[in-house]
């Protein structure tokens, strides 16, 4: 008889059915046509009616499986009771089976944050660039993001009416990541995936001193990771303070699981821990193979401007 599921292989089992749900939510809110778009600090940090559901089913959901959580989503909502239609209780029974790392068996219930994005994103998913978009669920132990789970609701909506419609990804560190095929980008080409919506000069100035071959501007820190672990792009520059931890998190433990790196603009790597500052006012860095090289053409005046 085997030993019974870990705290974290059973928080990661629930995200991934919990993450599976927010895919659902997201494109049922589409597909009813009113997205109920707000405006946060401006045009370009939009809240949408999917982004309220999908935060409300994810924290609801973990929280009644795992009482002691600390959970931090990026919306900011009244605490009102949550439409039972909205709770996922199921658990993913294949990552039930897996075996926990050694390191993480003993991990208590309390001592893990999960950081919650419910739609990364939210710009291309107004302006129906829906491929894009993703839901972010990332779990940190002792400041180190160790696992993620990242839903894709529209992955395979431009391959016909018959395509399976979403896909969910995962990973745990020490153990691997799941969900796709892991490809390394064409060998020494420099293609750079980097911002879509928040450019700037110095964004600019720090992807042109990488002396890009290409350079692919989309939407999300998600999805970004995910154009790394499937060889569509060989980093992932951002030198801007834009990106939160939880845009960060689940995308940073599915990359560390296969061997890549993610870090700021100097190379210091992000702390997870619930008192932490939300802001990566640092930039983001990161890449499968070759992050050194990467780190090394940041240019001075780029780290000067962006304090960690």
């Amino acid at each position: 008889m085997s030993s019974s599921p870990t705290v974290l292989m059973r928080l990661v089992a629930s995200a991934y059915s919990v993450a599976n749900k927010a895919g659902t939510i997201v494109r049922k809110v589409m597909a009813g046509g009113d997205l109920g778009v707000v405006e946060k600090s401006g045009a370009n940090d939009l809240q949408t009616k999917a982004d309220r559901l999908v935060q409300m089913s994810i924290c609801s959901s973990l929280a009644r499986k795992f009482p002691k959580l600390t959970i931090i989503g990026e919306e900011d909502l009244p605490s009102e009771d949550v439409d039972e239609e909205l709770l996922e209780n199921g658990q993913c029974e294949e990552i039930l089976k897996k075996a926990c790392p050694q390191q993480y068996t003993n991990i208590k219930e309390e001592e893990l944050v999960v950081w919650v994005d419910p739609l990364d994103g939210t710009k291309e998913y107004t302006e129906g660039l829906l491929d894009h978009v993703t839901v972010l669920i990332g779990i940190a132990y002792g400041g180190k993001a160790i696992a993620g789970v990242i839903n894709q609701p529209y992955y395979n909506y431009e391959a016909g009416a018959d395509a399976v419609l979403g896909r969910t990804i995962w990973g745990v560190l020490g153990l691997g990541a799941f969900g796709f095929q892991l490809k390394e980008a064409p060998a020494g080409k420099h293609i750079i995936t980097t911002t879509r919506s928040h450019s700037s000069k110095l964004v600019n100035d720090c992807i042109s001193a990488m002396n890009p071959d290409h350079v692919v501007r989309v939407g999300g820190a998600g999805n970004k990771i995910i154009q790394l672990v499937e060889g569509k792009a060989s980093a992932y520059v951002f030198a801007s303070p834009g990106c939160k931890k939880w845009d960060t998190c689940a995308p940073e433990a599915i990359l560390h699981a296969v061997g890549g790196k993610l870090t700021d603009i100097h190379g210091n790597f992000f702390c997870y821990n619930k008192d932490v500052k939300h802001m990566n006012s640092g930039g983001v860095l990161a890449a499968l193979k070759n992050h050194d090289y990467y780190a090394s053409r940041v240019p001075e005046t780029v780290k000067q401007a962006l304090v960690p």
